[in-house]
Formats: C-alpha cells, sequence, structure tokens
C-alpha cells in the first residue's frame, strides 16, 4: 500500500502567531512533527504550508515541503491542494497536524491498517477518556461509535449523556471515547470531501469531521493509549518543553 503523510502548517494563528517554527528543545515544532511521522509506514512526508519562511525551513532541514494557496478554509483543502501538486497515485492519505510534535509513529500505523479493508474511506483515531478533566473539556471532542468501530457522532459535550447518573460518576459506568484529530483518506474520498458545503452540525459544533457524517461517508476508527500534546498557546510550549526535557 502506498500510503503518504501530509502535514499541514500555517503560518498565521491566532494564539500563537509562527507556531510551525517555534523553538520545542533545539527542534521546531514542524521538524519534530516530520522527524516523528518519519519513523511510520509513510513513503513520503510533506509540509503544506502557505508561507515561505516554513517551506523554506522544512527544506533546509532536509524535509519535502510544498507551498499551498493561503486562501484554503481548512487543512484537509491544505492537504488535497499538496497531494495534486505531488503528481501521484496513492492508496492512501494520512492528514497529520502540524501542531502535534508528540505524535507517536504506532499511532499513524494504526490509522493505515484500517485501509487494509477495502471499505475503509476515512479513518482517524479514538482513545479512552481517564479523566473528569478530559471528558467535560469542550476543547477534547468526544465521539460515539457503532459496534463495527465507525462513528455515529463527534461533540464537544460528553457522549452518551447517564440519565440514570450523575455527571460525576459518568465515567464509572461508561467508557467514554476522546478523538484524536489524526485522520486518513482514500484519495477520491478526500477530493469529494473538500467540495461538501459546510453542514449544520459541523458549524453548530465546529467540528469539520460531522459533515462529513452528515453526507454519507462513514468514518472507521481505530483505538489508541497513547497521548499526544496539541501545541495552541503559550501554555502548550511551556507543557512541551517540560515534556522534552523530562525525556531527556
Amino acid at each position: 500500500m502506498l500510503a503518504i503523510g501530509i502535514i499541514p502548517a500555517r503560518y498565521a494563528s491566532t494564539r500563537l502567531p509562527g507556531k510551525p517554527l517555534i523553538d520545542l528543545g533545539g527542534q521546531t515544532m514542524i521538524e519534530r512533527v516530520v522527524r516523528q511521522a518519519q519513523q511510520a509506514n509513510l513513503q513520503r512526508v510533506v509540509v503544506a504550508t502557505d508561507d515561505e519562511r516554513i517551506l523554506a525551513h522544512v527544506r533546509g532541514f532536509g524535509g519535502e515541503a510544498v507551498l499551498t494557496s493561503p486562501n484554503h478554509p481548512s487543512g484537509t483543502d491544505r492537504v488535497r491542494d499538496a497531494y495534486e501538486q505531488l503528481g501521484i497515485t496513492a492508496d492512501c492519505v494520512v492528514n497529520i497536524q502540524g501542531d502535534e510534535p508528540f505524535i507517536h509513529p504506532d499511532q499513524i500505523n494504526a490509522l493505515l491498517a484500517l485501509f487494509a479493508d477495502p471499505a475503509t474511506q476515512i479513518g482517524t483515531l479514538v482513545k479512552p477518556v481517564v479523566s473528569e478533566e478530559e471528558l467535560f473539556s469542550p476543547h477534547l471532542p468526544k465521539v460515539v461509535l457503532d459496534s463495527r468501530g465507525r462513528a455515529l457522532y463527534f461533540s464537544r459535550h460528553p457522549l452518551p449523556y447517564q440519565r440514570q447518573h450523575a455527571p460525576t460518576e459518568w465515567l464509572a459506568y461508561h467508557c467514554y471515547l476522546r478523538h484524536i484529530g489524526l485522520y486518513a483518506y482514500r484519495p477520491d474520498v478526500l477530493r469529494a470531501l473538500t467540495q461538501l458545503p459546510p453542514s449544520p452540525l459541523e458549524l453548530a459544533e465546529s467540528l469539520e469531521q460531522l459533515r462529513w457524517l452528515e453526507a454519507g461517508y462513514p468514518i472507521q476508527t481505530a483505538e489508541t493509549e497513547l497521548e499526544t500534546i496539541g501545541i495552541d498557546t503559550p501554555e502548550d510550549v511551556e507543557r512541551a518543553l517540560r515534556l522534552i526535557e523530562a525525556r531527556r
């Protein structure tokens, strides 16, 4: 199977401008993401950016990068742009978040394994929720699955609602799942997803994957126990630096 990893990386960020180029213990964030992805079962890892500084930086440390339009409304659109620029035919395209410097190769490989089934059109990861803080954080979307491991719904609110128990008891009575925002697609499905208009559920929850579900695209999931840390704020940077230091 020919699998391509594409990492969308924008320079502009409301809370953390220029975050792909932030230094994290001697490497920029984008270099850390690239190096982690290169250890997975991917034939190529490509950064998709709208900024010449990021493009030059990635090429400078030996990575592969392409320049995409600055007008893409989402990372999915940027991934499609980059894939089409590559001019190749892959079996699977993986969208790797550019602000996840601790993404683990095994997480990417778990996603790729889903595509051994020809019925898989879109794949993503889920992780068991282990704390009330995770469960009730609107910044950590939750997901409910059917019996085949396909996503039924994603929400920023804990699902399911347990009517018979107090919210402080919910984790004791149900295994809640948190969504990890790593995606993989068949190339034709990726192209079709970028042509869909925003949907009512997507607009309500501000979760792009709900647009795909509303349009009838099944999303297959794989479970991971590995933790990742997204970098969105200066506080996240400090937390990442502490983790890097602890691992040395």
